[in-house]
């Protein structure tokens, strides 16, 4: 329980983690002036190996994880990644494999990219896939410029792009990217995406619908056959967010449902640790008139053995260098291996039955804006709080308390004060009963004791950090206290 300063805090002048031997002169070419830094670098932390292996594990004795603790974060999909897929992905002869390879020394690798593809397909019900986009919005990116392309093939780019309010905010983002003005298309009372609003939408300027199903709020799209086909008939392409499919893995498919081509994100839905900044994976899956469009180079099968090929005259070209986040595509392959189809399926019915037991206990202590049927998630808000004067945000710190990391707070927009739990498949009754009954006393102290919750959190290694002045005013750069002003530090 010591108290942990900034590393730069320890060590002292000259101490280092590990001998370097003098270089002679003239043994290594000076740096050209370009890449020298002109900065001081007396400033940065010179420790001892000690130091630094305490220093860093303690940081990570204090996070919070799926490891540790249930970690609720919707739309995150924060699932547990069983450890023998990364074992799998640690075998030395893919971790130690170079991208440079000669393919012959990696039939082995090429025939797993092989085989996760075609597996990946039949998840999506889809023709073809690419493995190289390294995260979700990548693989947006990917799939908006598949649109483009195909449009502009035909002699008619058109301009906009639909996005529902209930849309994953990266969507935009992506359209945006690729050139597309963005039009909003509200949810109804339901939480849900008419038919009639989208028909009504569509014309020949719009190149595309871009749809998450299951929706940010957690609900299935109970139109979408509907939806796709007035997108059809005016000649555009359906484009869905597969960052939620871990609701609907093994039991529905999006081209079943008339999605033209999707994005899956492995590190939610696969098994990679998510969060921390990566690495991820955004493979890509399309329809048969899309395929040619796909980026290079790609996998080729030659008699017997695979190899890369760039015979692709209209692809849009290379997305990334090499062939994707190879790691992260084995343990996905590992993850779909070990489960089968049934597994797969079973995992997304267990995913949705924690999701309502968690919605059944805490429904009427906190406000559920939409009574639509959950799937793998469910949204509450802080409405019912409100005359306290406790909030969203109170509620999440409070919940340190009592040894549980927040769930997603303010997300989606269109749900003021949004409080939106997903708890995943493998979470047990009994650490949903420890959460659930950690929210229903949390509400009670809102009633009756509303500053503890307010002043929240008590047991944690800091108290509640001024978050408008780290946004607005962050620290990037460490610098040594100044004695000469009071109330500042490095």
């Amino acid at each position: 329980m010591l108290d942990e300063p900034l590393i730069f805090e320890r060590g002292s002048r000259g101490r280092i983690g590990w001998p370097v031997p003098p270089v002679p002169d003239g043994a290594v070419p000076d740096l050209p002036p370009e890449l020298r830094r002109d900065d001081d670098l007396a400033g940065l932390p010179e420790v001892g190996e000690l130091e630094t292996l305490r220093h860093f594990l303690r940081l990570s004795q204090w996070n919070y994880s799926a490891a540790t603790t249930l970690y609720p974060l919707g739309s995150c999909t924060m699932k547990y990644n069983p450890v023998v897929n990364e074992e799998v992905a640690r075998l030395p002869g893919f971790a130690g494999l170079h991208p440079l390879v000669p393919e012959r020394l990696a039939q082995g690798a090429l025939e797993l990219l092989a085989a996760l593809e075609s597996a990946l397909a039949a998840v999506s019900g889809l023709d073809a896939v690419c493995l190289q986009p390294a995260a979700g919005a990548h693989g947006e990116l990917l799939g908006m410029l598949l649109v483009r392309a195909y449009h502009v093939d035909r002699g008619a780019p058109r301009r906009r792009v639909l996005i529902p309010s209930s849309a994953h905010g990266t969507n935009p983002a992506s359209a945006t990217l690729c050139g597309y003005e963005v039009r909003e298309v509200p949810a109804d009372a339901r939480g849900l995406l008419p038919a009639s609003a989208v028909a009504a939408a569509m014309d020949e300027s719009v190149a595309a619908l871009m749809i998450t199903n299951p929706n940010t709020l957690g609900l299935f799209e109970e139109e979408m056959e509907a939806i796709t086909a007035a997108v059809h008939a005016r000649g555009g392409l359906v484009y869905m967010d597969g960052a939620n499919l871990n609701a609907i893995m093994g039991v529905a498919k999006p081209g079943d449902m008339g999605v033209d081509v999707m994005q899956f994100n492995l590190h939610k839905t696969f098994s990679t640790p998510h969060g921390g900044g990566g690495p991820g994976a955004g493979p890509v899956a399309v329809r048969s008139p899309l395929a040619e469009y796909l980026p290079v180079p790609r996998l080729a099968r030659r008699g017997e053995t695979l190899g890369w090929s760039d015979d692709a005259p209209k692809s849009v070209g290379r997305l990334r260098s090499f062939y994707g986040n190879f790691g992260i595509l084995v343990r996905a392959y590992a993850y779909m291996s070990r489960l089968g189809g049934p597994g797969l399926a079973e995992a997304t019915r267990l995913a949705v039955l924690n999701a309502n037991y968690l919605r059944a206990r805490l429904r009427g202590t906190y406000y559920l804006p939409y009574d639509t049927p959950s799937l793998h998630e469910c949204v509450f808000s802080d409405r019912h709080l409100q005359e306290y004067d406790v909030h969203t945000l109170d509620v999440a710190k409070r919940l340190l308390d009592y040894g549980f990391y927040a769930p997603t707070i303010y997300f989606p927009l269109v749900v003021k004060g949004a409080l939106m739990i997903e708890p995943t498949e493998t979470e047990t009754r009994e650490t949903l009963d420890e959460f659930a009954n950690a929210m229903l006393r949390i509400a009670e102290e809102a009633r009756t004791e509303p500053a503890t919750v307010r002043d929240a959190p008590h047991n944690t290694r800091v108290a509640r950090l001024d978050e408008t002045r780290a946004a607005r005013r962050p620290v990037l750069r460490w610098r040594p206290a100044d004695p000469e002003k009071t109330g500042e530090s490095a």
